[in-house]
């Protein structure tokens, strides 16, 4: 198993405040595949996602990536595999504002020894024509796509997305799907989503339900479905 969880707990707070988040999580994702983590707010999912993106730490439990233990690192081997390993795209753009989608997604390559090539990926994320915008010159759409290149461009084993199509309307985030879908056939990342959208699910091969910080159902998914068939 490429990614793995064994007894992933997490509270925050203090005291009477204290709140457990996850309640013990053990699951894995195999290399390459589209994993869907799905939940309603406050069921720990971008908290889980945080945790395999070296943001949160995990208070007991192990995650294992690829061999490597991560709570075994220290605060500088993270932050070199958070560089070399992780793309992150969040619902929030994040964007630079005063420089252009090319700029902005060149960003990304300088944290990698093996970044893909720039042109290739402009063309890819059909952002080709729009490479010597700015932001605020950018449809929405455009700006997901752009902060999703940002992510890709490092070229990264594990490519994390918080709700990437949260802000964005029902033709424009079936097409960010279909590039994520994209960038996953192309370039071979392993990619976690997090998502309320129950439809979703359905273009992943692998889809994990949780509620009230526990798995409730962990399942391959043996009839996916491309990002464009998705309907909801």
């Amino acid at each position: 198993m490429y990614l793995e969880m064994k007894d992933i707990k997490k509270s925050f707070g203090t005291g009477e405040g204290r709140t457990q988040v996850l309640k013990g999580i053990s699951c894995g994702v195999e290399k390459g595949d589209i994993c869907v983590l799905l939940g309603p707010s406050g069921s720990g999912k971008s908290t889980l996602l945080n945790i395999i993106g070296g943001i949160e730490t995990l208070d007991s439990g192990t995650l294992t990536i690829d061999g490597h233990v991560v709570e075994n690192m220290s605060e500088k081997e993270l932050s070199m595999y958070r560089r070399k390993h992780l793309g992150y795209v969040f619902q929030s753009y994040n964007l630079i504002p005063n420089l252009t989608v090319k700029e902005n997604i060149e960003v990304g390559s300088y944290l990698s020894d093996t970044p893909l090539p720039l042109d290739e990926l402009l063309h890819t994320l059909g952002l080709w024509e729009h490479k010597d915008k700015i932001p605020n010159q950018l449809s929405g759409g455009q700006q997901q796509r752009c902060s999703i290149g940002r992510a890709i461009i490092k070229n990264p084993d594990i490519f994390l997305c918080d709700e990437p199509t949260g802000a964005l309307d029902y033709k424009t985030s079936k097409e960010i799907l279909k590039l994520i879908e994209d960038v996953n056939s192309k370039f071979g990342n392993t990619v976690i989503i997090v998502t309320h959208n129950d439809a979703i699910k359905n273009m992943a091969d692998q889809v994990i339900k949780l509620r009230d910080g526990q798995i409730r159902r962990n399942e391959k998914n043996t009839n996916k479905i491309s990002a464009m068939e998705l309907d909801w």
